[in-house]
């Protein structure tokens, strides 16, 4: 049985950092590309990031290039998500999916259930 679990978010001030973790079990890690996508209330899911499943070819979505960065250690079977520079349309719930077939910023069959992030200003 396929569980991602999601840890890491909390309630922090604007400006501030944050490493939200997704440890992986029940699958293949290393061979799945791997994104971290959130949700605020009101609107849609929205891509964050993706790596590829060797670590080499990483994406980012528009708002958040520059002060996120997406990484994994597949010793670990763990994806990460550093978080710079914090602001307050930040605030979301926050999942850590497989990639899907229909491209880098599709979110595919695995799904965690997501760690809440609230930014402050």
């Amino acid at each position: 049985q396929v569980h991602l679990v999601e840890s890491g978010g909390g309630l922090v001030q604007a400006g501030s950092s944050l490493t939200l973790s997704c440890a992986a079990s029940g699958l293949t890690f290393s061979n799945l590309r791997m994104g971290w996508f959130r949700q605020a209330p009101g609107k849609e899911r929205e891509f964050v990031a993706a790596i590829s499943g060797g670590g080499d070819i990483r994406h980012y979505g528009n708002s958040v290039k520059g002060r996120f960065t997406i990484s994994r250690d597949n010793a670990k079977n763990t994806v990460y998500l550093q978080m710079n520079s914090l602001k307050p349309e930040d605030t979301a719930l926050y999942y850590c999916a497989s990639v899907g077939d229909g491209g880098w910023d599709r979110g595919g069959k695995y799904w965690g259930q997501g760690t809440q992030v609230t930014v402050s200003s």
